[in-house]
């Protein structure tokens, strides 16, 4: 038992440590609305991005994007690959993005050619950290933002936030066939830094009548990255 004139000590010491104590341990809990707002501005903030985007429930037949990876360097540059249906089957596709220009080497060729990424379905991935055009925008219009789990991957701690994000806006930015309907949102954000870590998106991306899922991840934000224009032949 504590001597009787240690217990006003011990007892100063815990009220004084008590608003520290409750921060560490989530007292002062971000909103949804703030967390998505942090995550956005460093996304908008990042000079460079790694990103890996896989799909699910994706159909076999027509002409979509399934999937990818690269680097995304601001202003607008890309240099990845990408995954694309089309003819029934599908094919991996080496791209690189600079200057509003899109250059691909297509299966079967040596070389790289200019090409119009509509054809694939998608828009510039050079896009991706454009603050007006990319995926920041998932999270500056999300609606009824709801905060969800809290986790932790690879060490470290993430907060998931539910929310729904304007169908239109998400045929502007990734593809929709319906862009009356909503696609339904999971953001998952790193507590400490509020660097997006995964963006899992439900929606109508390859027909009006079945949703599909398209899995975003983020990282290696503002790592040192070079990309530049190809040669062409």
């Amino acid at each position: 038992m504590l001597p009787h004139r240690v217990r006003p000590m011990l007892l100063a010491l815990l009220m004084l440590a008590g608003p520290a104590l409750a921060a560490c341990t989530g007292g002062s809990e971000e909103s949804a609305p703030d967390l998505l707002a942090r995550a956005k501005k460093v996304i908008d903030g990042a000079s460079s991005v790694h990103f890996v985007l896989k799909s699910a429930d994706a159909p076999t037949t027509g002409v979509g994007l399934l999937g990818g990876e690269g680097d995304v360097l601001r202003p607008a540059s890309f240099e990845g690959n990408l995954q694309v249906l089309a003819a029934g089957s599908s094919v991996d596709v080496k791209v690189i993005s600079v200057d509003d220009t899109v250059y691909a080497r297509l299966p079967f060729t040596t070389g790289f050619s200019v090409v119009d990424p509509a054809e694939f379905g998608v828009g510039d991935p050079a896009d991706v950290l454009d603050p007006e055009a990319g995926i920041s925008q998932f999270l500056e219009f999300a609606e009824s933002p709801q905060l969800g789990d809290e986790r932790r991957v690879g060490g470290e701690v993430v907060r998931e936030v539910t929310a729904q994000i304007p169908g239109d806006l998400v045929e502007q930015v990734l593809t929709s066939q319906d862009p009356s309907q909503p696609v339904q949102a999971v953001f998952a954000i790193a507590a400490d830094s509020g660097e997006l870590r995964r963006a899992q998106l439900t929606g109508p991306f390859f027909t009006a009548d079945e949703d599909a899922t398209y899995t975003i991840e983020l990282s290696d934000f503002g790592a040192d990255v070079e990309i530049t224009a190809p040669p062409t032949g």
